[in-house]
C-alpha cells in the first residue's frame, strides 16, 4: 500500500487536488481512495490524501474508512461485532467494529507502534522565541507543544491563533529537529503539530488541536501560514501524545487516555504493548472513536472545466 500510494503521489496527484481543493473540496476535507489489498490478511486497503501529503496512517480517517466500508456493505458487517483487517500504507491496522442495527457504533484498531523521538527539545521560532516541543510518531511525525506557552485554551474561537502558532512551530521544529523512521525510511520529517492542554470536561484527561497544513509554508511570507484545525480529536496525534506520556511515565499500558478535540468530541486511547522501533522504546497502541455518514456525493470534472485540479484562494486557504 506504500507502494501504492507512493504512485499517487506521483502519478495520480490530479486526484488528490481536484478532490481537496475547491470547488470540491475544503481546507479541514480529508479524502480516502479505497483500493485492493496487497496483504493476505486484509480485507481492504486505502490511501489517505490531505492537503499536503499523503500521511502513513490516520486515525480519524480510519473510523471514517471502516464506517464506510461497514454501513454501505462493501464489507460484511457482523453484528454485535465485526473484525477485520485494513492496509495502509504505514501497515496493517486490525479493527474491531462494534455494530447495532446496520450501524458502527464504535471503531477500536490496533494502530502502528508509537514513539516519541525529542522530549522538550528548545526549538528557536521566529516571533514567538523559545519554544519547548515533543517530536512523536503515531503514524506521522508530530511537533507537540503545550498550548499554555501561548496563552491559549483551545476553543474554536481561538482557531486563527491555534493555526499561526501551531504552522509557525511545526516549520521551524521541521527545521531544527530531523526525524527519520527507523524501519521505514520514506516516512520522514515533521508534517504536523499538536497544540495540548488540559482538559475542559475533568472526566477526561487532556485536550488537543491538531493543525493541518493547507498550503506552502514562507517564513518570509505570512499569508502563506495557512492551515485548519483537525475537526476530529486526531487519532495518530493521540497515539503521538501517548508516546510521549509512556516515555516520561505518566502513561502505563492498560490505562486509558481521554483525550478531546477542540469542538469536545472525544478519542480513547489504550497502551497494549511495550516495543521497539530499530533502538527506540515504543507502545502499540489501540484508538476508539465512531464516525457517522452525512451524505452520498457524485463528483465530474467537465472536459471545459478551467480548473481541473480546483483552486485556492486567500481567503480561506
Amino acid at each position: 500500500m506504500f507502494e501504492k500510494m507512493q504512485w499517487l503521489a506521483r502519478e495520480g496527484d490530479h486526484i488528490r487536488k481536484r478532490m481537496l481543493n475547491e470547488p470540491r473540496g475544503y481546507p479541514a476535507s480529508c479524502c480516502n481512495i479505497l483500493l485492493p489489498p496487497t496483504h493476505p490478511e486484509a480485507q481492504a486497503g486505502y490511501v489517505i490524501m490531505e492537503h499536503v501529503e499523503y500521511p502513513g496512517m490516520s486515525g480519524s480517517n480510519t473510523i471514517c474508512v471502516v464506517t464506510v466500508l461497514l454501513e454501505t456493505g462493501i464489507l460484511p458487517m457482523h453484528e454485535p461485532v465485526t473484525d477485520l483487517v485494513l492496509e495502509a500504507p504505514a501497515g496493517l491496522i486490525r479493527v474491531r467494529a462494534e455494530c447495532s442495527g446496520g450501524k458502527v457504533t464504535r471503531v477500536t484498531f490496533r494502530n502502528v507502534p508509537a514513539f516519541s523521538m525529542y522530549l522538550d527539545e528548545p526549538v528557536e521560532v521566529p516571533q514567538l522565541g523559545t519554544v519547548r516541543v515533543d517530536v512523536a510518531y503515531g503514524g506521522m511525525f508530530y511537533a507537540i507543544a503545550d498550548a499554555s506557552q501561548f496563552g491559549l485554551r483551545l476553543t474554536p474561537d481561538e482557531g486563527r491563533d491555534i493555526v499561526r502558532i501551531g504552522e509557525m512551530v511545526k516549520a521551524a521544529a521541521r527545521e531544527q529537529l530531523p526525524v527519520v523512521h527507523p524501519e521505514q525510511p520514506g516516512f520522514a520529517g515533521i508534517t504536523i503539530s499538536q497544540l495540548s492542554g488540559p482538559p475542559h470536561d475533568p472526566a477526561h484527561h487532556a485536550r488537543n488541536a491538531v493543525i493541518v497544513s493547507t498550503g506552502a509554508f514562507d517564513w518570509a511570507r505570512p499569508s502563506t501560514w495557512t492551515g485548519s484545525i483537525d475537526r476530529s480529536p486526531c487519532g495518530t496525534g493521540t497515539c503521538a501524545k501517548m508516546a510521549t506520556l509512556h516515555a516520561r511515565g505518566l502513561l502505563s499500558p492498560g490505562q486509558p487516555f481521554h483525550h478531546e478535540s477542540v469542538l469536545g468530541t472525544l478519542f480513547t486511547g489504550e497502551i497494549v504493548e511495550e516495543t521497539r522501533v530499530g533502538e527506540r522504546s515504543a507502545i502499540v497502541p489501540t484508538l476508539s472513536g465512531q464516525g457517522w455518514i452525512t451524505g452520498f456525493s457524485q463528483y465530474v470534472l467537465d472536459p471545459t472545466d478551467p480548473f481541473p485540479q480546483g483552486f485556492t484562494v486567500g481567503d480561506i486557504w
